[in-house]
């Protein structure tokens, strides 16, 4: 790859946006980042990236990030499971609109935009069959879920631009999750964390830097213009298994407790519910969209990407989840914690 192209992230604070600065300027690409004011620049200033503050729902910021990028990486959006859905609108849609518009301005080679596997929604799907980038999207949303929804606007926004290439990623974890891991370790320290279902499940759960391998071999092939890839796991490891080596890392007794995953559905709905009513800011304690991420079982076909891309992932969950608890447990205020190598039976 050249190095005099300027490559343009969005989003870069967060987890997936940092690893494509991250592989980015392991190969000397010239990289370019749009940052709000406020946010932490340590990692991206390491990095040597040139720093643009401004909001992605200002059009002339945007613009002047865009101006003179070969490829844009659009990775920023809200990313949770709570929230009002103007939060979403603004961040997924809004700013997306203004990045399709600043690329149309500027005539960049390539927008690469990040959706997610959850734009296909629910669909309902036969014994041993798999989605693929063919299957309809946006079936049977829940009500609230407006991460989704929020995503597959801001994907149709997208699409409007004549170079795009889509990628949909899975539930990512990995060093700078700021999202999931942040989560997870305190409620397993507290022992709040049950099995869902039988535990028997394999996860959905990929390493982001593979997803930001992925993202950059789709911004850069010629045949991905107007393509949509999965770029996340077919299954890897099971629900129970993962629990056990995360527990066992931190030298906390395994998690016996099963709850079944349609009552605990159930259940965090009712939680919601009361949450709205009283106008919480602050999230359940458990949501649906968390307990369908652990407990369903992966059904995602990434095929697509493999052929076409020559994509795979590299990271296998073992050493994953290793680096993702020693960058965990390296921040000051988890340095209490302590852990050793993690096990999985894979």
């Amino acid at each position: 790859m050249s190095s005099t192209k300027i490559n343009l992230v969005t989003g870069a604070t967060g987890q997936l946006g940092s690893h494509i600065v991250e592989q980015l300027r392991g190969v000397s690409e010239t990289v370019r980042v749009l940052v709000r004011p406020g946010r932490d620049r340590t990692f991206l200033q390491q990095q040597g990236v040139e720093i643009v503050e401004g909001d992605l729902r200002d059009p002339a910021a945007v613009g002047r990030a865009v101006k003179d990028a070969a490829i844009v990486y659009h990775c920023a959006a809200k990313v949770s499971d709570w929230g009002p859905w103007r939060e979403f609108e603004e961040e997924a849609i809004v700013g997306t609109q203004n990045i399709v518009a600043a690329c149309q301005l500027a005539k960049v080679s390539r927008l690469l935009h990040i959706s997610s596997i959850s734009v296909y929604g629910h669909p309902s799907l036969v014994e041993g069959q798999r989605i693929n980038e063919e299957t309809p999207l946006g079936q049977g949303f829940w009500l609230w879920d407006y991460y989704p929804r929020a995503k597959l606007l801001s994907e149709q926004i997208a699409r409007a631009y004549s170079q795009t290439t889509v990628v949909r990623p899975s539930w990512l974890y990995g060093p700078r999750d700021r999202v999931t891991i942040p989560r997870v370790i305190p409620a397993l320290l507290g022992k709040r964390v049950p099995i869902i279902g039988s535990g028997e499940n394999y996860l959905n759960i990929i390493y982001a830097a593979d997803v930001a391998r992925g993202a950059i071999l789709a911004a850069n092939h010629p045949q991905a213009v107007g393509q949509a890839y999965n770029v996340c796991s077919e299954g890897e490891v099971k629900q129970v298994d993962l629990l056990n080596a995360l527990t066992d890392a931190l030298s906390l007794p395994r998690v016996t407790k099963h709850v079944p995953y349609g009552l605990a559905i159930r259940w965090a709905f009712v939680l919601e519910c009361f949450k709205r009513m009283i106008f919480s800011k602050k999230p359940p304690t458990i949501t649906r969209r968390a307990i369908y991420l652990i407990g369903r079982s992966t059904r995602y076909s990434t095929e697509k990407a493999r052929t076409q891309l020559g994509w795979k992932p590299q990271v296998n969950i073992q050493e994953g989840v290793r680096r993702t608890l020693e960058w965990f447990v390296s921040l000051p205020e988890n340095r209490h914690i302590a852990i050793k190598a993690p096990v999985l039976a894979v």
